[in-house]
Parts: C-alpha cells; sequence; structure tokens
C-alpha cells in the first residue's frame, strides 16, 4: 500500500489535485481500482498536507435488474469513518433491454458519470475522485488512436463547468499491477462485476494488445504516458 500512496501523493502534487478543506466524492465500483483508491485516500488523509473529508459513492447499475451486495464496502466505510451513499440505477435495463446497444459499454460509462456527478453536488462535495490508473491512461490512448484517429486521453484534472465539480485521478502515476497487489494485500473486498460485457470489451482487446506488444517493447504503457507528459498532451 505504501508504494500506491506515494504514487498517489506524487500525482496529487503534481497535478495540484487536492486543496484544503476539499470534500471529496470517491466513485467507488466494487472493483479493486475504486476500492484501492478509496483506502489510499482514507490513509493519506493522516498526513496530507492539504486536509480534505471523504464520502463514499456508488452507483448500483442493477444488473440482471437485481441489487449489487456492497453491505462489506459500507462495513469498510464505516470502518474508516468514511460516509457511503449507494444509489440504486436501472442502467442494466435501460441499456440491455429497452435500447438493446449493440455498443453498450460508451452508453454505460457516460451515464454512470452523470450520475455520479449528480451524486457528488448532492453530497456537498467539489471533487469527485475517480480510481484510473497509468494502464487505464495508455489504453484509453490507443483506444483514441485507432479507433477514431485522435491522440489523446483523459486528463489527469477536470473541472466540469456544468456541474462545477473538478474531476481528479490520482492513481495515474500507479500501474494496474501496484494497484491490483494494494488491494490484495489490504483484503480489500472486491465485489465481481456480473456485467455481460466483462472482459469482452472494446478496451479489453486494447489491454491484449498492449500486453502483446510488450513482449517486444517492455513497458509500453509507462512510455506511452511518459510521452503524454513530455508532450503536454491532455493536461499531462
Amino acid at each position: 500500500m505504501q508504494i500506491l500512496m506515494s504514487r498517489m501523493r506524487a500525482a496529487m502534487e503534481r497535478y495540484d489535485m487536492v486543496q484544503p478543506g476539499d470534500r471529496i466524492a470517491v466513485g467507488v465500483s466494487g472493483g479493486k481500482d475504486s476500492l484501492a483508491l478509496l483506502k489510499g485516500l482514507a490513509e493519506l488523509r493522516r498526513f496530507y498536507p492539504a486536509p480534505y473529508e471523504l464520502v463514499a459513492l456508488t452507483a448500483d447499475p442493477g444488473f440482471f435488474n437485481k441489487q449489487t451486495d456492497y453491505s462489506a464496502i459500507g462495513e469498510l466505510c464505516d470502518a474508516w469513518g468514511i460516509e457511503y451513499v449507494i444509489r440504486r440505477t436501472e442502467l442494466y435495463k435501460v441499456i440491455f433491454e429497452t435500447r438493446e446497444e449493440s455498443n453498450p459499454c460508451s452508453l454505460c460509462a457516460r451515464m454512470r458519470r452523470g450520475i455520479l456527478h449528480d451524486m457528488a453536488k448532492a453530497a456537498g462535495c467539489n471533487k469527485l475522485a475517480l480510481g484510473h490508473h497509468q494502464d487505464d491512461a495508455a489504453e484509453t490512448f490507443m483506444m483514441n488512436l485507432l479507433s477514431c484517429g485522435t491522440v489523446g486521453s483523459f486528463r489527469p484534472v477536470t473541472y466540469l463547468s456544468r456541474k462545477d465539480i473538478t474531476v481528479i485521478r490520482p492513481m495515474i502515476f500507479a500501474t494496474e499491477k501496484e494497484v491490483a497487489s494494494a488491494a490484495r494485500r489490504e483484503h480489500l473486498p472486491v465485489v465481481k462485476s456480473p456485467c455481460p460485457m466483462d472482459k469482452t470489451s472494446e478496451r479489453q482487446k486494447v489491454k491484449d494488445l498492449l500486453r502483446d506488444l510488450e513482449k517486444d517493447y517492455p513497458n509500453l504503457r509507462g512510455k506511452i504516458t511518459g510521452a503524454m507528459q513530455r508532450g503536454g498532451i491532455s493536461g499531462w
């Protein structure tokens, strides 16, 4: 966990992600990334020079029209002194049954982000922290290049003027391997996603592609994010 926290602190300081008095909402899907982010931010509260508050938010997609059990995460938040808010949604019904989307992942991501933005504002937060890491940034860069012919990825810090909320990504300097290791060592209660698109999405294809390319070009994902920093691409 110390390695992950050091990566997070470096990103937070480099991009001035946190100011004193911030009330930060943490988007918690139940996966290893969001839980590791929540744990890291909970621990950093003890000594980070800019004091901040945390609220954990979960938008339950309602996969197969059933409520997901997040009770273990609720118990964790109670132990850490973090307010936990769950909003039950009908994302699954809308995307997979009503609209029968052929490419559901993009729409689902947009709708979930919109719900989290609204939840963060309702909880009185001025920041929303998301659990994207270095691998996610490199994969997004490649997806934009291969599918759209554009050069870019998500930004470390993004101000959303329509919502008056700032999105931050404190784990962008950490690899997925480091995040997974922290989640495993801390015995975080990962909630297995029942999403029917799990492991079959376009992102998974790019993830597999990068993994294959790294057999010949080691640390390619790190090189991609390094290039974005040196080029000042997408606010990096």
